[in-house]
């Protein structure tokens, strides 16, 4: 991808971001890559984390970092731990200014923290908690996704096969509130931009849905699929404007954009992809730009301005790079928003927009 975003007003001051070579970035992994997601810490930039997807009970999770000046991303030996089952999403604690310990959480059979230290004892990651939702019970529902919110990190949601939706109070490690969310598995959430409440999930019964903390009784149905059988598997709120929010649907080329005060009809269709869309990101420093990525190795950068998302036959991407593989992850650096960050077979790659 070429730079054509608008620039990063703090670019100048990020003495990293000066030492690196413009362009591409690749590290292999020793495993094939799928759970991907990058540091928001000031302190670690250019850190992500990583992690297997082995069909059996020992899974890994690896954190690795770009060094600078020679352009190499290289894993931590001290870093690298061993994940009960494969980890369906991880992700930083959304903390830019360094004010809370270092953590990473991720999903699987439950959701778990993770804390990363670097003092007197070395450098290591250990277990802080594990959550288990259904404590009493002889099952627990996988969990597929989670978000973790910005606007107040003591609250992660998770989404789960039982059809719920669960938001857990990390700092009382308690569950907050658990809702039955859908009429089938649910497949991912995510927190409104900026806000502390209110958050969407897609499901299996092909529906996107909005629930506000403040109303528990009551749900918003924003988006159905045409056809009921056909489920949504991602879905992605912008960080700049609330007023847009993105889904993909199972096995499908096209990503449907959604203004949640207007219901029902997408604002814009992108349907530019060859092959299924894996992962969707919204720009971290712009509300109208958003980039999709899937099984076609292509990832799409889109500008959704009201002129482009009015053209005849929906948007073009303004963007496009095409990777090495099928595209199972994809991650747009909220630290560096220069910066996304795929994942494909076993190689990662970081490449400047």
């Amino acid at each position: 991808m070429k730079a054509s975003s608008d620039p990063d007003p703090d670019g100048s001051d990020d003495p990293i971001q000066a030492q690196l070579r413009p362009g591409i970035h690749t590290y292999e992994a020793p495993f094939d890559i799928y759970a991907m997601n990058w540091s928001i810490r000031k302190d670690k930039s250019y850190r992500l984390a990583i992690s297997t997807l082995f069909e059996h009970l020992k899974n890994r999770v690896e954190i690795v970092q770009l060094d600078a000046p020679s352009g190499e991303i290289r894993p931590d030996p001290d870093l690298s731990f061993e994940h009960p089952y494969p980890p369906t999403k991880l992700a930083f604690m959304p903390d830019s200014e360094c004010q809370h310990p270092d953590l990473l959480a991720s999903t699987s059979d439950f959701l778990r923290l993770w804390r990363i230290s670097d003092d007197d004892g070395g450098r290591r990651v250990e277990l802080k908690c594990a959550f288990d939702g259904n404590r009493g019970s002889k099952f627990s529902g996988p969990l597929t996704s989670f978000d973790w919110n910005a606007a107040a990190p003591r609250r992660i949601a998770t989404a789960s096969i039982d059809t719920t939706c669960t938001v857990w109070d990390v700092e009382r490690e308690a569950v907050e509130t658990q809702l039955i969310a859908h009429d089938g598995e649910v497949y991912d959430v995510a927190w409104s931009g900026g806000g502390a409440d209110v958050f969407a999930s897609v499901s299996a019964d092909g529906s996107v849905r909005v629930f506000d903390l403040r109303d528990k009784e009551h749900s918003q149905i924003v988006y159905e699929s045409p056809d009921p059988n056909t489920p949504l598997i991602r879905v992605g709120w912008s960080d700049r404007d609330p007023r847009f929010m993105a889904a993909a649907m199972m096995d499908s080329s096209k990503v449907i954009v959604l203004d949640p005060r207007m219901p029902t009809l997408p604002v814009a269709e992108l349907k530019r992809h060859q092959a299924a869309v894996n992962a969707i990101a919204w720009a971290p420093h712009s509300s109208r730009h958003i980039c999709t990525a899937g099984g076609d190795s292509q990832a799409l950068i889109w500008d959704l301005s009201a002129e482009r998302r009015q053209t005849d036959g929906g948007p073009e991407p303004i963007l496009a790079y095409a990777a090495g593989g099928e595209i199972e992850q994809m991650q747009w650096s909220s630290l560096q928003p220069d910066w996304i960050a795929i994942a494909f077979s076993n190689k990662l790659q970081i490449l400047q927009v």
